[in-house]
Parts: C-alpha cells; sequence; structure tokens
C-alpha cells in the first residue's frame, strides 16, 4: 500500500511539472525528494511499531518515556533557568521545520518565564543540499553571539541558501565576516554539528522536526499538545519543590 502511495506521489510530481518552467524544476525535485524521504520515515515506523505491539501488550500501561538529552554547547531561546526545556531538532532547508518557527514562537511568548527552547541541528543532507552549510552558517554565528539573528535570516531565506547567500546573510545579521568564515569551516563548528545529529539519532530523531518537552517527544505537534506536557512539567517541578 505504502509502494503504491510513493508511485502515486512521484506521478502526480511528474505530471504537475510537464508545463511548469523551467526555473521551478528544481523546487519540484525538492518536493519530490521530501515525499519519498517522508513516506520511508512512515514505512519505518510502521515496521517498528508492529515489531514493538507484542512487548507493549506484554508490559500494559507505561508513562510516555522521558529521553535524557544534554543540552551542551546548544543555542538557547529563552531562561536558561527555566523548567521546562523543549528540544528542537530541525533542518534549516525542510519546509516543515520553517512552517513550525511560528508555532515556537507562540509557545515561548505562552511561557516566557517557565520554558526554554534548545535548537540542536539535524539535517537532512540525503534529501537538502544545502542543509548541512545552512547548519553549519548558524553554528558559526552562534560563535559571534548571534545565533538566532541567522536563524530567522536564514529560514526568511529557504529557497535561497548557496554560500554566497549565507555570506551576504551573514554580513546582514552585522557578522565579522572573515571571522565567520574561520568559524564556518573549523572543526569546531563540525564537531558541534556532528554531535548534535548523533544525539538526535540516539534518541529515535529520524526526521525533521523533532521536538522533546523535558525529554517527552512531541507526537501530534499541535500547540495544543505543547501546552498539555508542559503544564504537565511544570506540574512535576512544582511538586519537587512544594
Amino acid at each position: 500500500m505504502l509502494r503504491a502511495a510513493t508511485l502515486t506521489a512521484v506521478a502526480l510530481v511528474a505530471v504537475g511539472g510537464c508545463d511548469r518552467r523551467s526555473e521551478d524544476l528544481e523546487e519540484i525535485r525538492r518536493d519530490q525528494r521530501e515525499i519519498l524521504f517522508r513516506l520511508g520515515s512512515l514505512t519505518k515506523a510502521i515496521e517498528q511499531a508492529g515489531s514493538r505491539a507484542p512487548a507493549a501488550a506484554e508490559l500494559g500501561n507505561q508513562p510516555p518515556k522521558a529521553y535524557e538529552i544534554a543540552l551542551g554547547e546548544s543555542p538557547v531561546k529563552g531562561p536558561r533557568d527555566a523548567p521546562v526545556t523543549i528540544v528542537e531538532f530541525s533542518d534549516f532547508q525542510c519546509p516543515g521545520c520553517k512552517t513550525y518557527q511560528g508555532l515556537m514562537n507562540q509557545v515561548l511568548q505562552l511561557y516566557p518565564k517557565e520554558v526554554k527552547l534548545v535548537y540542536k541541528e539535524f539535517p537532512l543532507a540525503d534529501i537538502h543540499a544545502n542543509a548541512v552549510n545552512a547548519a553549519k552558517a548558524a553554528l558559526a554565528a552562534g560563535r559571534q553571539g548571534k545565533f538566532w539573528e541567522m536563524h530567522d535570516m536564514i529560514y526568511q531565506n529557504q529557497d535561497k541558501l548557496g554560500m554566497e547567500n549565507l555570506k551576504d546573510y551573514a554580513q546582514k545579521v552585522g557578522l565579522d565576516v572573515l571571522r565567520w568564515e574561520q568559524d564556518f569551516s573549523s572543526p569546531e563548528v563540525q564537531q558541534q554539528l556532528s554531535r548534535e545529529a548523533s544525539e538526535g539519532r540516539a534518541v529515535g530523531v529520524d526526521s525533521t522536526p523533532s521536538f522533546f518537552v523535558n525529554g517527552r517527544r512531541i507526537t501530534q505537534g499541535t500547540v495544543e499538545e505543547f501546552k498539555l506536557l508542559i503544564r504537565e512539567a511544570l506540574d512535576g517541578y512544582r511538586g519537587k519543590t512544594a
């Protein structure tokens, strides 16, 4: 059934591109890769769920698993001592990740003192040719204290992420561009990128964006789900400090 869905998706993309202008072809190919990647992730999730079903039935209802995810050097938005931590694994070239930036800002506005957002790089290099460079560009900007400025600039210009574009964005957000270029190519930035991607894989991330609220994975991606898990985390925190 999934195979049929995949073939149908490919056929629809191909038909939709027959009369499109040549400058739109790369966008069509990118959309096609995105569809195939997400269908592949869905197939994997279904297979894993099927293999886990008997064990889950034997164990009965268990509380949701809370993963341990180190803050490390990852950039933080919000009070660093906030009791609730949202960890986001994201890809700057992922359309869904761009869409979720608005929701994240909404959540942080609802809980300005209680919640902090930790952003971790998880570039999907197999389907997004510019994702790795975009991640390194943001991390290099973070070395000058401007990660979030570069973060916003990249998402605002998601369709233009070539090296010259990224260099232009570095200048626009007020970076020392020469220093930024050196940091971009440094082993320290590459190590941070590799470390954050490894952290994502260790907690089962295989698609973006993926969110965790105090270690508990978001599954529906709605603001209501975020609020529910945040309230539960705050209730637990207040219980410990009472």
